[in-house]
């Protein structure tokens, strides 16, 4: 009993501090209007991001987001830029998903471009693309003949390699490139989340020598539906997703997945609806976003309170620093203020 106690004691404490605290938090926009469906987005630090989108697009601040510098990157004017990975505000690499799929990279502040990689096979279709460190990246795809796309990069995205032992997917399972967070790494390690037909949290801690695959307690059986992103925090991953076709749902969007032990916990509270980006703030605090609006969480996932109704599709925090962006349809980029 004194234990069922102090849990119901936590939670409503937990409750009380995410309504006061997130009144707090405002999502202010910065830019909007813009003919182009962010998905990928890059905080680098406090005065520095990136952005890429549909039609060629990406676009750069260095000033903290109150302007930023935009270009439809010629030659590339089709090209869906879903996810981009920026080192500074000189270097940054763009992936293509679609045919064909494509890698770009510049070195001087989008000025110029160099496309490093082209591959105009149907099969190829790019979900999200992370970096271990400036030098070591991967590319993740769908799958192919049962088993994920897995590409990966040793040179800071010069050039690009298939890994000889890619992970196996199940029947009707795929990833989302809905936000480029599909896929992350963490201290050297690699985690995927899918859906479809099926919903897993795929990881492996030796450069895919061996896999594990944990299915996720998280709304799946059509194309729709499934985890669309994962973050990490201390010592719990949380996954996100839901219907991107029935938005609204508010159910089975969120889990925790505990590292130490392996084991999931259903939120308590969850999102209000699909979410397509979730991005650890610190500690035990996350941000989700997606078409249904903004939702945190105080509490390492357990209870979540939507602070934004407005819709976008990915979220990010700055690598070295505290600044916080979202962005989304119709070239839409916000700032969240704590």
């Amino acid at each position: 009993m004194k234990t069922r106690y102090h849990l119901i004691v936590s939670i409503l404490f937990s409750l009380l501090l995410l309504s006061t605290i997130s009144r707090s938090q405002s999502i202010m926009i910065l830019q909007q209007d813009k003919p182009t469906s962010i998905r990928g987005l890059s905080v680098v630090n406090d005065q520095t991001a990136w952005i890429s989108g549909s039609k060629g697009y990406i676009a750069l601040t260095n000033d903290g987001g109150k302007t930023w510098n935009w270009q439809q990157i010629k030659g590339y004017e089709k090209s869906e830029f879903r996810d981009i990975e920026a080192f500074s505000d000189k270097e940054a690499v763009v992936m293509s998903s679609g045919t064909p799929s494509l890698v770009l990279k510049t070195i001087d502040g989008g000025k110029s471009w160099q496309e490093k990689y082209r591959k105009t096979d149907t099969t190829y279709f790019f979900d999200a693309m992370d970096f271990a460190n400036e030098r070591h990246g991967y590319i993740l795809g769908d799958p192919i003949k049962d088993k994920f796309l897995l590409m990966e990069t040793k040179d800071g995205g010069e050039t690009w390699a298939n890994v000889s032992n890619p992970p196996v997917a199940l029947p009707g399972e795929a990833a989302f490139a809905a936000s480029g967070t599909c896929f992350r790494i963490y201290n050297e390690s690699l985690f995927i989340v899918s859906g479809g037909k099926n919903s897993r949290i795929i990881s492996t801690t030796n450069n895919g020598a061996e896999y594990n695959y944990v299915n996720l307690p998280i709304i799946h059986s059509k194309s729709s539906q499934g985890a669309f992103s994962l973050a990490a925090g201390k010592n719990k991953i949380v996954v996100v997703g839901g219907d991107y076709e029935k938005d609204k749902r508010a159910d089975s969007v969120a889990t925790i997945f505990s590292t130490h032990p392996p084991i999931f916990n259903n939120p308590i509270q969850g999102p209000l609806g699909f979410q397509s980006c979730v991005e650890c703030i610190k500690g035990d605090i996350f941000l989700s976003t997606g078409t249904s609006g903004s939702n945190i969480t105080m509490d390492g996932g357990h209870t979540w309170k939507q602070i934004d109704s407005t819709s976008f599709n990915v979220c990010g925090k700055a690598k070295h620093g505290k600044m916080i962006l979202l962005a989304g349809n119709g070239g839409k980029i916000a700032i969240l203020k704590m």
